[in-house]
């Protein structure tokens, strides 16, 4: 079952929570693909621009400022908001590249 995590900025710093419920429909600027190597990570940054980004596989640890941590599996979806702010990183922690989807708003 996929999942919906939504990633915002709230009083300068990135949070996040699961959604219930089906996203709501959005025309799309653009959809690419992406791969990054098993072992990869990204260090601080916001995102570049609001978009969904689904987990094709690899699974992910995110972390914000405030050290709150949250998982991506494959089929996950993250809503990306957080485009100004103290922004978040991420790292995979499988054996696995990440290829997603990212679908641009």
């Amino acid at each position: 079952m996929s999942r919906l995590v939504r990633l915002w900025t709230e009083d300068g710093e990135s949070r996040f929570r699961e959604e219930t419920g089906l996203p709501p429909t959005e025309d799309a600027r653009r959809v690419h693909a992406e791969e990054s190597p098993p072992g990869s990570a990204l260090p601080w940054h916001d995102a570049p621009c609001r978009q969904y980004v689904i987990t094709l596989t690899g699974t992910l640890r995110f972390t914000t400022r405030d050290g709150a941590t949250f998982l991506l599996a494959p089929g996950d979806v993250l809503l990306a908001e957080d485009t100004a702010g103290g922004g978040h990183r991420w790292e995979l922690v499988d054996d696995q590249p990440w290829r997603r989807v990212y679908v641009e708003l």
